[in-house]
């Protein structure tokens, strides 16, 4: 039983990622005007990085596929995205409180990606571990 809520768990915490992932690609266009908003280089490549990691990282998590590393690189790019974009200490109003809520459920996905970081992806996986 342990090992199949892991696997359920594993595909809840990641199922966010594969859906904006895969939007991120549905709309490159929109996805690299943000990118370019907040001073990124190279913005319609970077879109294109963006969601392949996030569809890509968050497959991996879900058939747990080299899924320590997979979680790792779905921490970072939260990180990284909740940095660019959910930076609320730099702003002012109504959007602190709604960036801070951001900024926090990120800071939650990234402690879950940690967990599977640490513990693996368990019995019902590639991995097997």
């Amino acid at each position: 039983m342990l090992h199949f809520a892991l696997a359920l768990g594993r595909t809840a915490l990641v199922a966010i990622f594969i859906w904006s992932g895969f939007g991120k690609l549905m709309a490159l266009d929109g996805t690299a005007m943000a990118l370019a908003s907040q001073g990124l280089p190279q913005p319609k490549i970077l879109a294109v990085v963006a969601g392949l990691s996030e569809v890509v990282l968050g497959v991996m998590v879900v058939i747990g596929f080299k899924t320590r590393w997979a979680a790792v690189g779905l921490i970072l790019f939260t990180a990284v995205a909740t940095y660019f974009f959910h930076d609320f200490w730099t702003m002012s109003g109504a959007a602190v409180q709604t960036h801070m809520i951001q900024a926090f459920k990120n800071l939650s996905m990234i402690g879950g990606l940690s967990a599977i970081a640490i513990v693996g992806a368990g019995r019902f996986s590639l991995d097997r571990g």
